[in-house]
């Protein structure tokens, strides 16, 4: 995980990008690197709103642009500002289906002076697949995501 820690940084240091570009290029990397990781995106929340809007991600089509707080796991990580590992959706009763194919999801939040501006959620087609590790990266990249915005 060390060595992807490395490239992201180097993707959000990078000074030509603009912020979606870069958040792209996480998702991106991400996608390629973990084999597990299938639906890779963030949302940020939508200026004063209690809701989450679609930003940059990579895999299969969303109907869920936009997300009220306290709907789903994303609405949930919204309002608590806690991560959130659901081993299996299927035994989530606040489980917005966006996949068939989903079995599993992490969001982790993005603070910036102690609010919650957004989040990065994945999903897997496996069941519980997300480990202390992708936890503790996820959370360092959400770190220092809110770090740039």
């Amino acid at each position: 995980m060390s060595e992807l820690k490395k490239r992201i940084s180097v993707i959000l240091e990078a000074p030509e990008a603009d912020i979606n570009t870069k958040l792209l290029k996480i998702c991106q990397l991400l996608d390629q690197e973990i084999e597990y990781y299938n639906w890779t995106g963030f949302y940020f929340r939508n200026g004063d709103k209690e809701e989450l809007v679609l930003g940059p991600y990579v895999g299969a089509k969303t109907d869920h642009t936009t997300i009220p707080f306290g709907k789903g796991i994303c609405g949930q990580v919204a309002v608590s500002g806690q991560t959130f590992v659901v081993p299996d959706v299927h035994q989530q009763d606040n489980y917005l289906s966006c996949s068939m194919d989903t079995k599993s999801e992490i969001v982790v939040p993005i603070l910036k002076d102690g609010k919650n501006i957004g989040q990065i959620d994945i999903d897997s087609h496996k069941v519980n697949p997300f480990t202390k590790a992708d936890e503790a990266l996820l959370e360092w990249i959400c770190q220092e995501v809110g770090k740039k915005m």
